[in-house]
């Protein structure tokens, strides 16, 4: 087994590049085929990972919603659901969250080693709380993950994240869906923020498909890391 699993991250946009507005209420940037085309794509898959500003501020279920493909992965002998992972550097966690109340796979949460040690008390029962170094180091997590079986990990948000993981080159594949608007409010969310990316203009990422779905466009990367 490889030391980390394959990383797809998985993300829908705005034109000028935003995952959201700065308004309270959740914007929905994708469509219901879209929806059903991420649903398959994380029934392909054995983790699904976000950030906690997500979990805190979505509160996501992350969980496989059509019955056939649970059913198709049950046969296959994996679990209805995937593995949820989340990272946490100041602990500031619900344990009446979704991610920890729904579905029947493991949740593991990984931060660093102070964090850990106070959060796991709160989330016993609920998550595997697991000390991933001081400070929180993402080839200590992934590691943990390939241990655990993980070969395809899928990373869903938000910005921190996706520039944590590609800043730290680890992203295999990119599944970036445009929607037709834009937002252009500097206070809202961004698909990443600022940093060093090793996909530059000398190290540019191979763009494998473009899909139309609608209105939208879905635009899969591969990078120079991309394993299959």
């Amino acid at each position: 087994m490889s030391d980390r699993p394959y990383v797809l991250l998985s993300c829908a946009m705005s034109a000028d590049g935003y995952i959201d507005d700065a308004t309270p209420e959740r914007l929905r940037l994708s469509s219901a085929a879209d929806f059903d085309r991420v649903d398959a794509v994380r029934a392909g898959c054995d983790a699904i990972l976000v950030g906690a500003g997500t979990v805190r501020a979505d509160d996501p279920e992350l969980l496989i919603r059509s019955a056939a493909r649970r059913e198709k992965r049950i046969a296959r002998g994996l679990p209805p659901d995937l593995t949820k992972v989340t990272l946490t550097w100041s602990g500031d966690l619900d344990p009446a969250a979704r991610f920890f109340t729904t579905g029947e796979s493991p949740k593991l949460v990984y931060a660093p080693s102070p964090t850990a040690g106070e959060l796991a008390p709160r989330l016993d029962g609920l998550a595997e709380v697991v000390d991933a170094g001081e400070p929180l180091a993402l080839p200590t997590v992934l590691g943990d993950l390939a241990a655990r079986g993980v070969r395809r990990l899928m990373v869903e948000g938000g910005g921190g994240v996706h520039t944590l993981f590609l800043t730290g080159d680890v992203v295999d594949e990119i599944q970036l869906v445009v929607a037709p608007f834009f937002i252009g409010d500097p206070s809202a969310p961004r698909f990443v923020r600022s940093g060093v990316f090793p996909q530059s203009p000398d190290r540019p990422m191979r763009l494998a498909d473009v899909t139309r779905i609608g209105d939208l466009v879905l635009l899969r990367y591969l990078t120079g890391n991309a394993r299959g």
